[in-house]
């Protein structure tokens, strides 16, 4: 069944190739379609469009199919094209020519462009709270063991002490700027684009502003043409954010990657959360970090793939942006895994606490040295020269107090700051108030 088709049958190689995956990813749509449509069939109540029978019968109809969604009962048949022809055809065997009126003033283009920004939303909020979940173990984490020292490096050459609080925290917060990035793409997709038709509008007098509000969307795509345009840059821009979260996290499992290798030893996982080898019984191999590594990576050249699908588009909407379903609805899910698992390996992380008592590390403090002689009075470059001969005659002593007091140092972490800032995007990001407007939408 195809809503646009009148009386000539489409040949089933061109249906098979047009179609897709449509299906399959479709189901992921289910839920937004229905509430895009009871929005919008409220609205049409609104300007004489259905009459109030109608009306009731379409919104009994409609929260019946939500609830069979969301009890995972719902499915699209063989012979349907996709979720919005599905969700139609459902609609009128069960309530009759009612369900025949729920497509007046509106296009396939419009309705996927709003089940896509619904869905969106639901996984911005999904990846937000994971995130917030990975965050709140590494500022625990930072917290504990904050003056249990490890070597800082610079070109992979050890250079100065760091600490697992450094390590821990540095991380938290380059998830307060990933959730900004995120915000920014959360403010594109809460735009309402229902209403846009086919790209250019309808002689019905649409009430936008009813829809948007009704799906609690912040404001509305104003110009129809732009609404269409969004599709492709609304998923790059998506996509980005999910890009700056992959990056910390393929950056956080390449460092454990490197710390669990025996030339380093900081840091260890009990031996169930790793994996062997089939002919080395000593092996212990950080797998999962290994994957997170490479999932994030791949989903870091997400914004690139959907440019180079949509960078050659004009205006209008054309079938190539059916295609970026394919490549962005599994990265929500990998990426989610991703979080999921690295907060869970995080709670059995296992912290070595005398790293630096090994000789191999005095040259860490190299510049603590320094630092000391500059407050003896000595300039820094004569102090510099100093320590440096020193290092080549074979002379240098170490001193291994670490007296870092600014903030963001050792000894003064600002995690307490970092954790204001994460509170802060995440509130700005308003969930609650969307939620509540979906639950009176079905309600």
């Amino acid at each position: 069944m195809k809503i646009w088709q009148k009386n000539t049958d489409v040949d089933r190689f061109v249906e098979a190739f047009t179609v897709g995956n449509d299906r399959e990813l479709d189901l992921q749509l289910a839920a937004a379609d229905v509430l895009g449509s009871l929005a919008h069939t409220r609205m049409l109540h609104t300007i004489g469009l259905l009459d109030s029978r109608d009306l009731a019968a379409v919104q009994d109809g409609l929260k019946a199919l939500y609830r069979e969604v969301i009890a995972g009962d719902f499915s699209i048949g063989e012979h349907v094209e996709d979720v919005h022809s599905q969700v139609e055809l459902l609609l009128t065997q069960r309530i009759g020519d009612a369900g025949k009126k729920i497509h007046s003033g509106r296009s396939r283009n419009d309705q996927v462009l709003v089940d896509l920004k619904l869905f969106f939303r639901t996984e911005i909020e999904r990846m937000v709270k994971n995130t917030g979940d990975l965050f709140n173990r590494l500022v625990s984490l930072s917290d504990k063991y904050q003056s249990v020292l490890l070597p800082g490096y610079t070109h992979l050459q050890i250079a100065m002490p760091s600490s697992f609080g450094l390590w821990f925290g540095a991380y938290a917060e380059s998830l307060v700027d990933d959730m900004e990035v995120m915000l920014a793409a959360w403010k594109v997709c809460n735009k309402n684009p229902l209403g846009s038709a086919a790209g250019y509008g309808s002689s019905f007098p649409l009430n936008r502003r009813l829809t948007t509000e009704l799906l609690g969307f912040e404001t509305l795509n104003y110009n129809v043409v732009y609404a269409q345009m969004g599709r492709g840059k609304t998923e790059r821009i998506l996509a980005q954010a999910m890009s700056s979260v992959a990056a910390t996290l393929a950056k956080l499992a390449m460092d454990i990657c490197l710390y669990i290798n025996q030339n380093f030893g900081f840091i260890g996982f009990p031996d169930h959360l790793t994996t062997g080898s089939s002919i080395m019984p000593h092996k212990k191999n950080p797998d999962v970090f290994e994957l997170v590594r490479g999932r994030c990576n791949k989903i870091q050249a997400l914004p690139n793939e959907i440019a180079l699908m949509t960078t050659n588009l004009p205006s209008g909407y054309h079938r190539d942006l059916q295609l970026l379903k394919e490549n962005l609805f599994p990265a929500f899910k990998s990426l989610n895994e991703c979080l999921e698992i690295t907060a869970f390996m995080l709670d059995h992380i296992q912290i070595k606490d005398d790293i630096l008592a090994d000789p191999k590390y005095d040259y860490l403090f190299s510049v603590e040295v320094v630092n000391d002689e500059v407050r003896k009075g000595i300039p820094f470059r004569e102090a510099y020269r100093n320590i440096g001969l020193a290092i080549e005659a074979g002379t240098f002593k170490p001193q291994k107090a670490v007296n870092h007091t600014h903030e963001g140092s050792i000894g003064n972490l600002c995690n307490a700051e970092i954790q204001q800032a994460f509170d802060a995007v995440v509130t700005a990001f308003g969930f609650e108030r969307v939620n509540e407007a979906l639950r009176k939408l079905v309600d």
